[in-house]
């Protein structure tokens, strides 16, 4: 969980500093900020979401489960 906080504190600053950036017309502003995206595209959501997935707490939430499968027969 502290990796999590740490990564997305991470981006945020990195965001940060690339709106500054952009603030301040900097050639390299789109590229920074571009990089963030790309931070969280995959890195920090693939984490996020592994460590959020991983005790399988998600199998509540589907539709089409055995249990229903069984009550509907």
């Amino acid at each position: 969980m502290k990796l999590i906080k740490i990564l997305f504190l991470l981006f945020i600053l990195w965001m940060a500093t690339g709106t500054i950036l952009l603030n301040l017309a900097h050639p390299k502003a789109q590229i920074v900020m571009g990089l963030g995206v790309l931070y969280m595209a995959f890195i920090l959501m693939p984490i996020f979401i592994y460590h959020r997935y991983k005790d399988g707490k998600y199998k509540k939430y589907i539709i089409n489960s055995d249990k229903e499968k069984e009550v509907e027969n």
